[in-house]
């Protein structure tokens, strides 16, 4: 029997894969719950052989909360599904180490087979977005340049990003004008969006 955490933050969407994952006969949901936080404590918990995680958690993203289940229990395998198909995304989940990407409008009998595959210690990815990801270029922009966007896209102005991340104002701006260039942006709000489509921020 493959033992699965399950967290989903939709709850009808939860109630719906909890009721298909119970007609098959080797998978059993041990757990399942709507928020990232409780994936490490209930992974602790339960021992689980597979952690089947939305990347749009509330409390703790799926992908941070992918990351800790991989360093903290590695015998757990983490199958990320998400409607979010952008190959930005699919990086992101493979630099986190999970062992699986499928996207929510897959058809079901493909994640019951995905969960199979993940167990046995394969890699399973959706091939269309695995195809993207090969093609599309890396991410034009460096680490700390990702680290001010993404306040940026939560509402932080410069004086605020400037604190938290121990910068000063001015470079915190020449970092906001450097990342529009590198996107194409217009302005910002522009490289935000921009930002987003291609999967570089949750």
């Amino acid at each position: 029997m493959i033992r699965i955490l399950l967290a989903e933050d939709m709850h009808m969407v939860r109630g719906a894969l909890v009721a298909l994952l119970g007609m098959e006969d080797d998978i059993e949901v041990v757990t399942e719950f709507d928020n990232g936080a409780a994936v490490l404590p209930e992974a602790l918990k339960h021992r689980p052989d597979v952690a089947v995680l939305d990347i749009d958690l509330p409390g703790l993203d799926g992908l941070s909360a992918a990351k800790c289940l991989v360093e903290q229990v590695p015998g757990c395998r983490v199958l990320i599904l998400t409607s979010l198909g952008k190959p930005g995304m699919l990086r992101r989940a493979m630099q986190a180490k999970v062992s699986g990407f499928v996207l929510k409008d897959a058809p079901p009998s493909q994640l019951a087979d995905a969960i199979r595959r993940v167990a046995a210690g394969e890699r399973v990815v959706d091939p269309q977005l695995a195809l993207a990801a090969w093609e599309e270029a890396e991410s034009p922009l460096t680490g700390r340049e990702l680290d001010v966007l993404r306040m940026a896209a939560e509402g932080a102005e410069a004086p605020e990003i400037a604190r938290d991340l121990f910068l000063s104002v001015g470079t915190v701006r020449n970092y906001l004008t450097t990342i529009t260039t590198k996107l194409g942006a217009r302005n910002r709000v522009d490289a935000i969006r921009i930002a987003h489509e291609r999967g570089l921020l949750l």
